[in-house]
């Protein structure tokens, strides 16, 4: 018994192959897509994600109980939330605070023990430059520190750092300098009511 194959024909298979066939398929398989898509779209809900809001003054008071002294804001200006708020404890012991302005902007507080350069360095960029201090008005009582080394970076960030004790605050962000102003205003150490 042999096996032969059928010689070929000549002839195409079932339909026609062309340019024109390709074009066709590659419109008929984009339309299939896009309605799967608008499809699947129709089911999903359209969300924001908004970042959480922390009691930062619940962590302030713990931090405070175990015997530190972090500054932070008596209160947050309207619109503001807090996003974050950790104590770090230790020899060296360090308290940080993330907030968010009304515009979505960023605002940090960090304590520590070392020098102001390092935490600009390290928190606001390598190569920030001075820029103009600041100076807590009079009418403000008990100011953690009255005056303030100002700092800028390429990307417009600033930031205000002052010894307080044998600790540096750096208060930094990408909110506006009068924002950041309000903030350095607002510290305290007192305890949390």
């Amino acid at each position: 018994m042999s096996t032969q194959k059928p010689e070929p024909s000549g002839r195409p298979g079932r339909y026609q192959r062309s340019a024109w066939g390709l074009v066709v398929s590659l419109l008929v398989t984009v339309v299939a897509l896009a309605g799967l898509y608008a499809f699947t779209g129709a089911f999903r809900n359209d969300f924001e994600i908004k970042p959480e809001k922390v009691d930062y003054l619940a962590s302030v008071a713990a931090a405070q109980q175990a015997g530190l002294s972090p500054a932070y804001p008596a209160s947050l200006p309207k619109g503001w939330i807090a996003t974050g708020a950790e104590v770090t404890p230790g020899d060296r012991p360090v308290f940080t605070l993330r907030m968010l302005t009304d515009e979505n902007r960023f605002v940090g507080v960090r304590q520590e023990d070392a020098s102001i350069g390092s935490l600009v360095s390290r928190w606001v960029d390598e190569d920030a430059e001075d820029a103009e201090g600041y100076t807590v008005p009079a009418s403000v009582t008990a100011p953690v520190a009255r005056e303030w080394e100002g700092f800028v970076d390429a990307s417009g960030d600033t930031a205000y750092a002052a010894e307080v004790g044998e600790e540096t605050v750096l208060v930094f962000g990408s909110a506006s300098a009068k924002e950041l102003q309000q903030v350095v205003d607002s510290l305290t150490t007192a305890p949390v009511r």
